[in-house]
């Protein structure tokens, strides 16, 4: 269409110029969409651009990178935390704590990196990985990740504060609370389990 317009008008000068415009935009903007160069060289290029990406959830409004580049950071040393946590656990108690993760993040980060500590597949309550339910657990022994004390001291008689993924300052999920849970007032882990469900 805009080919035949140029033709029709007998301006064919525009073609290259066009080419030219719509490549140096494309090289101007490629980095906010391909990792091309290294994460403080992007963090100066973006305080460059002219527009700047907006965030993707309220929750991301602070960070220091957009959510696609953040979210690849954080998650070892989340899995780190929680392997401290699951060292701790007697081998005798290992078959029946589960670890709790409050999203799909935190869970896949533990599923997928957790393999090189021994850890069983997480639990959580957010959006699909609810359908998994509680796996069989029972609840009396549960490894919590990214909650507090006063919630979880009402719903288990024991709670450890174990400590906090070491701090990444590009990470969305960082500085992540890692507790023991033991002795649940709820009854067993599928008793609660309706009340952990979490689509946001």
């Amino acid at each position: 269409m805009v080919d035949n317009f140029i033709v029709r008008i007998g301006q064919l000068w525009i073609k290259p110029v066009l080419t030219l415009l719509l490549l140096a935009g494309g090289a101007w903007f490629a980095p906010v969409t391909i990792p091309v160069l290294p994460i403080d060289g992007f963090i100066s290029y973006m305080r460059l651009l002219p527009i700047k990406p907006p965030p993707s959830e309220h929750s991301h409004e602070g960070a220091i990178l957009p959510q696609h580049y953040a979210d690849q950071f954080g998650w070892d040393e989340i899995v780190d935390e929680v392997a401290i946590a699951w060292n701790k656990i007697p081998a005798a108690e290992r078959n029946d704590c589960g670890i709790f993760a409050q999203d799909y993040g935190q869970a896949g980060a533990i599923d997928f990196l957790g393999k090189k500590y021994g850890l069983p597949a997480a639990l959580s309550g957010h959006q699909s990985w609810w359908l998994w339910g509680p796996r069989g657990y029972t609840g009396k022994c549960v490894i919590v990740l990214d909650d507090n004390r006063e919630t979880l001291e009402k719903l288990f008689e024991r709670v450890d504060l174990v400590g906090s993924s070491r701090h990444n300052s590009y990470a969305l999920e960082r500085d992540i609370p890692v507790y023991i849970c033991r002795g649940p007032k709820f009854g067993t882990l599928a008793d609660l389990w309706p009340r952990v469900k979490k689509w946001r």
